[in-house]
């Protein structure tokens, strides 16, 4: 099978539900240039009115898109960067989210955010290097996030056909993956998590592009303490695999959470809550939290790499919950 990088699968996954479905367009600013390459070619393949370039004005496009979708359009929406979704976010929470349940179900908002490079990538400043998923799913968007370039595509065809609005967040430091990618389209459902790597120790709970931070962590730990570590990628983190995540900690009875959203109220929060509600009697450890420090992204890369959270620190939480007794 051929290997496709995350942003070539994300190119594939537009142009096939574009050539599947008319009634899919893209929006957003500098979409036709296709700077990053996940828009290459759209507008030669589908032309100006489907593809269509917006003045910088995210409340104006998002609102667009809305009225796009009710009027019987499948738009893609996509965000240069996360921070950009904050001026939007009363056409975001206001109205989209809430826009389907206000008509009594009469119309469909089958409306996808891409909220691209997502999280740090190393110095871009504060304000643009949020991971601002947790605000989405407060606000109850369908939100996936994936680790790998099969699940990039897979997630982009089914959130496009959804008849809801998904927001699809392409994790900054998930874009240069490279994996295998079937070239016929293909769906991955919502609320379907995978096991990334196998194992019977420790399970750690892992989102987006710490998903291969979080492998290659389980490789170190194997190799100097043989401790094994299964790695469970929800994938999609609203609707949220309950099931699946209990099959891993139920076998492994110790769990460490890695995710990079702050502690208070992030992401991190909800799984531990999942978790000691529903396998409190299968835990042998407390849970762990590794997460983004409780504070705004700061300039400094010194005090940046300070806030977020760090394969060090996934590596003592591991062998924290392998060791721990309460005798």
């Amino acid at each position: 099978m051929r290997e496709l990088r995350f942003l070539q699968a994300m190119n594939e996954a537009y142009h096939q539900v574009m050539a599947d479905d008319a009634s899919v367009l893209i929006i957003g600013e500098d979409i036709r240039g296709g700077i990053r390459g996940e828009t290459k070619g759209l507008l030669s393949a589908y032309g100006h009115d489907r593809v269509l370039d917006t003045p910088i004005s995210e409340a104006g496009f998002t609102g667009f898109a809305t009225g796009a979708a009710l009027a019987g359009l499948r738009p893609i929406v996509q965000f240069q960067m996360p921070s950009l979704i904050y001026v939007a976010f009363d056409q975001l929470v206001n109205q989209s989210a809430k826009m389907r349940l206000m008509l009594g179900g009469q119309a469909d908002l089958p409306i996808t955010y891409t909220i691209m490079v997502s999280g740090s990538r190393g110095g871009a400043a504060g304000q643009h290097s949020d991971n601002p998923y947790p605000y989405l799913l407060h606000a109850g968007f369908k939100v996936v996030c994936p680790s790998t370039a099969y699940d990039a595509k897979g997630l982009m065809i089914q959130a496009v056909r959804e008849n809801d609005p998904v927001v699809f967040i392409a994790s900054a430091m998930a874009m240069p993956q490279k994996g295998q990618v079937p070239q016929e389209p293909y769906t991955i459902p919502f609320g379907q998590g995978d096991v990334k790597r196998p194992g019977t120790d420790v399970t750690v709970v892992a989102v987006g592009h710490l998903v291969p931070e979080a492998i290659k962590v389980a490789e170190s730990v194997l190799e100097k303490y043989g401790i094994s570590v299964e790695v469970w990628d929800p994938r999609t983190l609203l609707p949220f695999d309950r099931e699946g995540v209990l099959k891993s900690v139920r076998k492994t009875g110790r769990v460490v959470i890695y995710d990079d959203t702050n502690r208070t109220c992030g992401y991190a929060a909800e799984v531990s809550a999942v978790l000691s509600e529903l396998a409190f009697s299968s835990l042998r450890a407390p849970i762990k939290r590794i997460t983004r420090a409780d504070v705004p992204m700061p300039f400094s890369p010194a005090l940046e790499s300070a806030v977020l959270p760090s394969p060090k620190q996934l590596e003592e939480a591991i062998v924290s919950v392998r060791n721990y007794s309460n005798d």
